[in-house]
């Protein structure tokens, strides 16, 4: 079956992110792609390409690509929906195996390890062409190409932020600890660290564009220029002070870089560094995510009414009480619905009844 979606669509796409990163949509962006069609084939033996199945490089990308090409091709794409195939399955932070890292996924989902223990002193991060697991998703990311040929856009890998990184090389209290014993050290890194994220990202594009009908990220955010949703968890255990220190100047760096740029912010423990996000003139939006066991997106109008009084854009996502009801809620909370990106699922028609109270088609 093929996938239901051409190159008109994708015009139209282009045209209301455009309008939505100008400011000029006059309402949100509502991306509802629905699991609706049987299948015109039998499934393909390779698995869903997982966290659980990435260590498994007996599988040929192009096999991977077929099994993902037939999960896609059940799809109807609704609202600003579009063919997408993530790429977040490596783990978050991938640039750690990338530059010499453990990439664990034993338990089912991957984390990152240091290969040794080394002092900080010793440690050096630098752009590797030849690791095995940037080569890997180098390989799916041609294969992608090969096969679809700009009808699915293909995300950026979760490359992850650059504390984030620094802290699966320095587990536990240790970068906490290197905060005061080692802030040279740790300010080097950080640089390093950018200064490789960037060769990572630019490598990556040279195989997805120009054929890539844009750029996107684990979040499926749409950018038609050079764009991320950027983050730092590690954020989680440091003070405004620290994180003014040793994070902000990273973060504004790449949010001057790239086109384009979201920040997502994590957790509770997260929101005392959001002034310090928001004074970013470059960063375009905030992806709020409450965190488990805490109350969901509708319960924090005074964070999107805080975003929103900034000029930055909104996402909210699926996992933290996103669709129609959130959206609703949180438009009344802010005061407008423009500047709101959503997800949004459900029977079809009912699907399509809410999108038409947006004068989405």
């Amino acid at each position: 079956m093929p996938i239901d979606f051409d190159a008109s669509r994708w015009t139209k796409l282009k045209d209301n992110y455009r309008q939505y990163w100008a400011g000029t949509l006059d309402r949100p962006l509502i991306s509802a792609a629905i699991r609706d069609k049987a299948p015109d084939r039998p499934q393909p033996a390779a698995p869903i390409l997982s966290q659980a199945n990435c260590h498994d490089l007996s599988i040929p990308a192009e096999d991977l690509i077929d099994r993902i090409d037939y999960e896609i091709s059940q799809y109807t794409f609704l609202g600003d929906s579009y063919p997408f195939c993530s790429m977040m399955h490596f783990g978050p932070g991938v640039i750690s195996a990338f530059m010499g890292g453990i990439l664990d996924n034993s338990t089912g989902s991957v984390w990152f390890h240091p290969a040794e223990d080394k002092p900080i002193q010793e440690l050096h991060f630098q752009f590797d062409p030849d690791n095995v697991w940037f080569r890997r998703v180098r390989d799916i990311y041609a294969a992608g190409m090969r096969r679809w040929q700009g009808q699915v856009l293909m995300g950026m890998t979760d490359l992850g932020g650059n504390m984030d990184i620094l802290s699966a090389f320095r587990p536990g209290e240790k970068l906490l600890l290197d905060l005061y014993d080692n802030s040279e050290e740790v300010h080097r890194l950080v640089w390093e660290a950018h200064k490789a994220w960037h060769q990572y990202y630019n490598a990556l594009n040279e195989v997805l564009q120009p054929i890539n009908p844009g750029y996107s990220d684990w979040s499926g955010i749409y950018y038609e220029n050079p764009g991320y949703i950027l983050q730092c968890d590690f954020s989680y255990m440091i003070g405004p002070e620290m994180y003014d220190e040793f994070a902000l100047p990273e973060i504004a760096k790449t949010c001057k870089i790239l086109d384009t740029t979201f920040f997502h912010l994590d957790g509770k423990g997260a929101l005392p560094h959001l002034d310090s996000l928001l004074k970013i003139p470059e960063l375009n939006g905030v992806q709020w995510v409450p965190g488990t066991g805490a109350p969901d997106c509708i319960h924090w109008p005074e964070v999107y009414q805080k975003i929103a009084a900034a000029g930055k854009r909104i996402q909210l996502t699926p996992g933290s009480g996103g669709g129609f009801e959130a959206l609703d809620i949180v438009s009344d909370q802010i005061g407008t619905a423009k500047g709101i990106l959503t997800y949004a699922g459900g029977p079809q028609d009912e699907v399509r009844r809410q999108l038409a109270k947006y004068g989405i088609e």
